[in-house]
């Protein structure tokens, strides 16, 4: 049985990730006990009629405002059924379940003022898969995600809708059926739902990880196409790159070294003076793949510091301090995520120019026109690497920082936000298109190891080459390319490619 991920303890991007996937979830030991410290705190202050943003006033703008301690349950439900309108396509079932249990385990730490009632209920939701279906646009970063956390806590409420495997369906029926009654928010706890980065974090999260897969990948493919170049291992030689030892480009120089080891195609050239040294796509991978992976490590440790932060509005301590700050701002997490998609974006377009070297018979070093036979007669992959080049480009479009570009809301009094959920949109969309330019990549590279037979790849590369062999088979003539492509493309999501090279950096 799989091990429940606790909630209320330090999470790990790891532990995310499995969340995402179908984990269980738990309350850790001391999560109930911090949880009704703080919660202690806001039911004092409420009888003791002191003014407490979100609680005895109004929201944003409307902070000056006093509202009636007995309007509590009325003011909470209000922030929550205002506040959800967020529009466009839903988050994928695995990115809303990591939402879901990001802000339960943000709550869970204890400074959100909350009943444990509220944070059980998440659990449960989790655990017995009611995934609420959560719009992705419209969020500003700060209040943090205040619309998509909305939706996602309106199922709390009996409103809103759930995620299906037809679809989508009213959460009222749903929760019926499964036996759950709405909850009456309390005081404070319809702020603390959607006061938070768990909207962007969550995306992030998921986008992260699959960068770092295609990271590996790409030095598997990259040294199938440097192989099937008749490129030279020269340039990965570990005294260069000591010489300069960013991690990135030394890991990536290192799998280069292992993935060449053994090639015969390569020693059929090793003493030819064909050319002095490669060109840049070539001999600079691992300084360009080690760049983005240099980028992934820095946006990894972010994201895991704000995987463990108190992102809420209103904070609570359990010696009865309460105060306004601003720890939902999204800034840091907009940050990193616009780097994660600029890095990517190189990822991909070196990626492309190697793909374009293997079509073009003045570059490839004996490779026919397009890499097929017959070539006039046919067009082979000429196509294939159009469809590189335009995701590429697509990619340079969604680079723009998204974190530059703050416009005010709520008359004035929130005149700075960070945009974080579209930077996640935006870094996702980057990672979408770059596993797709590396797929296509390695049907090249794969046609191109091919074509220099009877001379053998090395052992891994070969090994890669058999796993897409496996899937798509050699482009004798002209056909269909989109089935090939898909699956190629699912390969590389799944991590196949990595796995049949062995053990990477």
């Amino acid at each position: 049985m799989t091990q429940p991920v606790l909630l209320g303890e330090p999470l790990t991007l790891d532990d995310v990730e499995r969340v995402a996937l179908g984990a269980p979830v738990t309350l850790g030991d001391g999560a109930r006990g911090r949880i009704r410290a703080s919660r202690d705190v806001i039911e004092r202050a409420v009888a003791e009629g002191a003014t407490m943003y979100g609680v005895t006033t109004g929201f944003g703008a409307l902070a000056d405002t006093r509202i009636d301690p007995a309007e509590a349950a009325t003011l909470q439900r209000g922030i929550v059924t205002s506040h959800a309108t967020a529009v466009g396509p839903d988050l994928s079932r695995a990115e809303a379940r990591a939402m879901l249990a990001l802000r339960a385990h943000v709550l869970a730490l204890g400074h959100s003022g909350v009943r444990a009632e509220v944070v059980e209920r998440m659990v449960e939701m989790l655990n017995r898969d009611l995934i609420p279906a959560v719009p992705e646009q419209g969020s500003l970063g700060a209040s943090g995600d205040l619309a998509p956390l909305a939706c996602l806590a309106l199922p709390l409420l009996g409103l809103g809708r759930l995620l299906t495997a037809d679809g989508v369906e009213p959460a009222a029926g749903a929760l019926s059926r499964a036996g759950l009654e709405p909850l009456e928010l309390g005081a404070k706890e319809g702020l603390a739902l959607v006061n938070g980065t768990q909207g962007m974090l969550a995306i992030g999260i998921m986008a992260l990880a699959r960068a770092e897969r295609l990271l590996r990948t790409a030095d598997v493919v990259a040294a199938m196409t440097i192989e099937a170049s008749l490129g030279t291992d020269a340039a990965f030689d570990e005294r260069l790159h000591a010489l300069r030892p960013h991690p990135g480009q030394s890991a990536s120089a290192a799998n280069l070294r292992r993935l060449l080891a053994g090639s015969a195609i390569r020693e059929s050239h090793r003493d030819s003076p064909h050319l002095v040294q490669d060109a840049y796509s070539l001999r600079c991978t691992p300084q360009v793949h080690g760049a983005s992976r240099d980028t992934a490590a820095h946006v990894a440790t972010v994201l895991g510091i704000e995987v463990n932060a108190v992102s809420d509005n209103p904070i609570v301590w359990d010696d009865g301090d309460v105060r306004s700050g601003g720890n939902f701002h999204g800034m840091p997490v907009a940050v990193v995520l616009d780097a994660l998609a600029l890095s990517l974006v190189s990822l991909a377009s070196i990626s492309d120019r190697r793909l374009y070297r293997l079509l073009d018979v003045t570059r490839s070093n004996g490779l026919p026109p397009f890499l097929v036979p017959e070539s006039g007669l046919n067009s082979g992959f000429m196509l294939v690497q159009y469809t590189a080049a335009s995701l590429v480009s697509e990619c340079k479009s969604l680079a723009h920082p998204a974190s530059v570009d703050s416009i005010p809301s709520s008359a004035g009094q929130e005149d700075h936000v960070s945009m974080g959920m579209t930077a996640a949109r935006h870094a996702r969309a980057v990672v979408d298109n770059a596993e797709i330019v590396i797929a296509l990549e390695a049907l090249g590279a794969a046609q191109a190891l091919d074509l220099r037979a009877p001379l053998q790849a090395g052992p891994a590369t070969r090994a890669v080459h058999d796993a897409i062999r496996a899937r798509v088979p050699y482009v004798e003539h002209d056909r269909e390319l989109g089935p090939d492509i898909a699956a190629a493309v699912e390969l590389v999501r799944a991590g196949a490619l990595i796995a049949a090279a062995g053990a990477l950096a």
